[in-house]
């Protein structure tokens, strides 16, 4: 690169880059960062410390209790935000940054950006073995840190200033990208992080980031619409995917206009209203007698945007053996499941396009009235479940009733696994 430079260490650099990229939600340019957790110790406060510390009025950080609750907490930011915005965590060298792990882990299943900008040791290795470094007789390149490469959609190890020219945008595009959105992780050894280098200020020009939207192939569309037309009992698995995509909208009518029940993965919660007659409810393990039924009766199954794993498919025990699946997602690796018929693309555009293909045909009346009245009859059980009574002690069920009674339209509830 030619032109003017900027005198800057690796540290100062990456949290430059981080505060000038941004973008468009719902017509407003915000930051793509909304900022940080960290914990310092040995392999993050002398250098990323100081360089957060002259940035933190634009890129605030929120000091953390424990490296685990830290990336689970901005997982949970990153899915609030429909995948649109990301924090980071920073950890130090050693056991500070394994504790991350679980957290990454989790983000990684769940196709939820978040970065991780983590201490490493001394790439010079004088000062070798630092406090609490692994030692690999065989092999003294291989840390903790490389552990993150089984649970990260990128990952880096910052030898060079220079490096972080190719390696932030990569990791940006990385998060950004609606196929293959996760966490991304970048080493910085103690060293690196304070070394200077002339970086063109052209890398820390603003920048407006879009999230890309592909259109499905006009081929795998028409098949698609082929197999869904010859239905005699179709059914839409809607997932999370729907709400990344901002394909509400698109959903709801292309349901209502073809008449076709609508079942939700736990993701996928809140796509339709549940007093929708069409949302037949929850499917899988941890969802409904009412969406089960229909799950176990449908002839060919349209999947948006959902990753079919074992809690919405009943570990493939959910449907009948002549199920024919169709699934609309914007990565192919998802979209290819389980025989599926794969339509790869934006859940927005393709349900647009298939309702094109599709024109006005609707599905049988009576088997949407079928699964319409399987739903009332769910909606009766769990009126009379969670309904408080005489016995004691009370059911969990009944702790959910008057939690439900209580709670207003916009409150949040907070539970650990298995509690709710």
């Amino acid at each position: 690169m030619s032109g003017s430079t900027l005198r800057l260490t690796t540290a100062q650099a990456i949290i430059k880059y981080l505060t000038n990229q941004f973008i468009m939600i719902d017509g407003e340019k915000t930051r793509i960062c909304g900022g940080g957790f960290g914990i310092f110790g040995h392999g993050n406060v002398s250098c990323l410390g100081e360089a957060l510390y002259n940035a933190q009025d634009v890129l605030p950080l929120y000091r953390g209790q424990n490296e685990q609750s830290m990336g689970f907490a901005a997982a949970g930011y990153a899915k609030y935000h429909l995948r649109r915005r990301f924090m980071f965590c920073t950890a130090s060298a050693g056991p500070g940054t394994a504790n991350l792990l679980t957290s990454a882990g989790l983000a990684h299943a769940n196709r939820l950006p978040m970065l991780m900008l983590c201490g490493d040791t001394f790439l010079t290795r004088l000062p070798d073995p630092v406090l609490q470094q692994l030692e690999h007789f065989g092999d003294p390149t291989l840390g903790i840190n490389d552990a993150f490469k089984a649970v990260t959609r990128y990952w880096d190890r910052i030898t060079h200033p220079a490096q972080v020219i190719q390696s932030l945008p990569a990791a940006l595009a990385t998060m950004l990208d609606p196929a293959d959105c996760g966490p991304t992780f970048i080493a910085l050894p103690q060293d690196v992080q304070g070394w200077s280098y002339d970086y063109p200020t052209a890398f820390f020009t603003e920048r407006v980031h879009r999230i890309r939207r592909q259109t499905p192939d006009t081929v795998e569309i028409n098949d698609a619409a082929s197999l869904l037309a010859s239905a005699k009992r179709p059914l839409i698995i809607a997932g999370g995917g729907v709400q990344y995509s901002g394909a509400i909208n698109e959903l709801t009518s292309f349901a209502e206009t073809l008449n076709i029940p609508v079942v939700e993965t736990i993701a996928g919660r809140a796509n339709m209203l549940a007093t929708h007659p069409l949302n037949i409810g929850p499917v899988g393990v941890t969802g409904s007698d009412s969406a089960n039924w229909a799950a176990e009766r449908a002839d060919v199954i349209l999947s948006v945007g959902s990753r079919l794993q074992d809690f919405t498919t009943g570990s493939w025990t959910a449907f009948s053996h002549d199920a024919q699946f169709i699934s609309l997602n914007s990565a192919r690796h998802d979209a290819a499941k389980h025989r599926s018929m794969p339509v790869v693309g934006d859940a927005k555009l393709g349900l647009a396009a298939l309702q094109s293909s599709l024109g006005q045909r609707c599905a049988d009346p009576a088997w949407t009235k079928e699964a319409q009245a399987q739903r009332q009859i769910w909606d009766h059980t769990v009126a009379e479940t969670v309904r408080a009574g005489d016995n004691r002690p009370n059911s969990y069920a009944q702790a959910i009733g008057v939690v439900n009674a209580l709670v207003a339209d916009h409150d949040r509830v907070v539970a650990a696994a298995g509690g709710l």
